[in-house]
């Protein structure tokens, strides 16, 4: 499913405060949001986890300059470049950070802990060595928008004619909690960031609300074998286009620097 990537939070205003855009407490509280804390371990000259804070200088201060993400799935190694123990964690996680100017790269761990009733998240950062190339299969800005543009227009009318999402409350209240969400994440990316990155990476979210309303009500009005092939076949490449532009919009701040 498509939702708001701690990776891409992580990115985004790590590379405002690389920038000096933002205040090192800003940048953390941007990317802890409604979880309780936020580690990394691994890190070099370190001996156990550290806080967010202290890590993002640390990384600086080994040469880091920006930040990129991926999001991985199977067959589909989306913004990677090894080594294959890197490669393996953020395929587990389905997402990862790979900084730009020094060879490492981030994958997160979530946990759940404190009592039932009161129970909240904490994630640590696993800070792994990655190999510098370039990040595989991620398109420009200006291909995700096409790219996405056109995979929404198809898939909507294939979804459209199968009622994949179904209707009622049940569908509605999902409906519901996927915009809340995605109308979160227009925040996640920081200052700094062109517009059209903006752009893209609200129309991903938007499919992201198509794709986690259809998977999630059953197969709605695709009741035969070949229906619900059909709509395997329409939500697929929609899925993976929807994927390719979040990454494209996070490490568009990294690629108008190189530029």
């Amino acid at each position: 499913m498509l939702s708001e990537e701690r990776s891409g939070r992580l990115a985004a205003w790590g590379n405002a405060l690389l920038a000096g855009l933002v205040s090192p407490d800003d940048a953390v509280l941007a990317v802890v949001g409604d979880d309780a804390v936020h580690r990394v371990e691994g890190l070099p000259g370190e001996s156990g986890p550290v806080g967010l804070t202290l890590a993002l200088g640390r990384l600086r201060s080994l040469g880091v300059t920006g930040f990129r993400v991926a999001l991985p799935a199977p067959g589909h190694p989306l913004g990677l470049s090894g080594p294959p123990e890197f490669n393996a964690r953020a395929l587990d996680a389905e997402e990862a950070v790979v900084a730009f100017g020094a060879p490492y790269g981030l994958v997160p761990e979530v946990y759940e802990a404190g009592p039932d009733g009161d129970l909240h998240v904490e994630v640590v950062w696993h800070c792994l060595p990655v190999r510098e190339a370039p990040p595989a299969d991620v398109p420009s800005l200006g291909e995700a928008e096409r790219e996405l543009a056109e995979a929404l227009r198809e898939a909507t009318a294939v979804l459209s004619r199968l009622d994949v999402a179904g209707s009622g409350p049940v569908a509605e209240a999902a409906v519901d909690a996927y915009r809340a969400r995605a109308d979160r994440g227009r925040e996640a990316l920081a200052p700094g960031y062109p517009p059209r990155a903006v752009r893209v990476l609200e129309l991903a979210q938007r499919v992201g609300l198509l794709i986690s309303v259809a998977y999630e009500n059953g197969h709605g009005g695709a009741v035969s074998a070949s229906e619900m092939a059909a709509r395997g076949e329409a939500l697929r490449p929609v899925e993976r286009t929807a994927r390719r532009a979040q990454v494209a919009a996070y490490n568009a701040f990294v690629e108008e620097r190189e530029r």
